[in-house]
């Protein structure tokens, strides 16, 4: 398993593995008895079971952590591929800390409500805010996803500012959906169903391109209906558009 974590990318993943109750591996010299038993209890360990850790940023350990777990249940076949089992994903961050951008960004949908109205935008550190977000998965396949809306032009205003848009970036951008909301729309929400990712679970397919009738290649090109295609120099001038061919590819 730490061989397989090093070839996905990351720097490895660490263990102990328990042999009639005896904890080995590198970790397990560097812990005494009490907190080797404190880690057993916590994690339901017997004497034989083992138990990775996963190391680094919270977002990447966890990242790891779930792809061994899937590893681990496919490789013990621990999987049932005779069964549908569903969850709802609830309570999404409104928020989190890009690292590229060194700023904080909205998480996932940035026009949802966020739990708590204005208040929470007002007293809540943004990292704890959640919204009114929700997906369906099946079988750790995502089928949908929706939210309730957040349609109150001021805790739209304040949800975009935490995330640094200035009012007029919101106007500029948004300036339809911000219009519409100030004449009074009700509170209002939905989820868009995946009917391809259905479709794709129960052809047992274990890719999308599979059920799509053109599906898209690594490139975006679509080769049943020969797409992208050029485009005529007329139809160009029409938008005030020109291509830029790049370089490698002149003749």
């Amino acid at each position: 398993m730490n061989d397989w974590a090093r070839g996905e990318g990351f720097a490895g993943l660490g263990y102990i593995r328990f042999k009639d109750g005896e904890a080995m591996g590198p970790i397990a010299k560097n812990l005494d008895e009490d907190r080797i038993a404190k880690l057993m209890e916590i994690a339901k360990l017997d004497g034989n079971d083992g138990v990775f850790f996963s190391c680094g940023k919270a977002s990447e350990a966890a990242k790891l952590a779930g792809f061994a777990r899937t590893k681990v249940g496919e490789d013990l076949e621990l999987i049932n591929d005779d069964e549908f089992k569903f969850c709802w994903i609830v309570d999404f961050p409104m928020y989190e800390y890009d690292e590229e951008a060194k700023k904080l960004d909205f998480s996932h949908n940035p026009f949802s409500m966020p739990q708590g109205g204005l208040k929470a935008l007002n007293t809540m550190d943004p990292e704890e805010i959640l919204g009114y977000q929700y997906d369906i998965v099946c079988n750790g396949i995502e089928l949908s996803s929706g939210a309730i809306r957040n349609h109150v032009p001021e805790i739209m205003y304040k949800a975009f500012e935490i995330a640094g848009y200035g009012p007029e970036v919101v106007e500029e951008r948004f300036a339809g959906m911000l219009n519409a909301l100030k004449y009074g729309a009700p509170p209002h929400g939905g989820i868009a169903p995946g009917v391809d990712r259905i479709v794709m679970l129960l052809a047992d397919e274990p890719n999308i391109r599979e059920v799509i009738v053109f599906p898209m290649n690594q490139k975006a090109e679509d080769l049943m209906m020969n797409a992208p295609s050029e485009v005529e120099m007329k139809q160009l001038r029409e938008l005030h558009l020109r291509t830029i061919v790049p370089e490698e590819t002149k003749s």
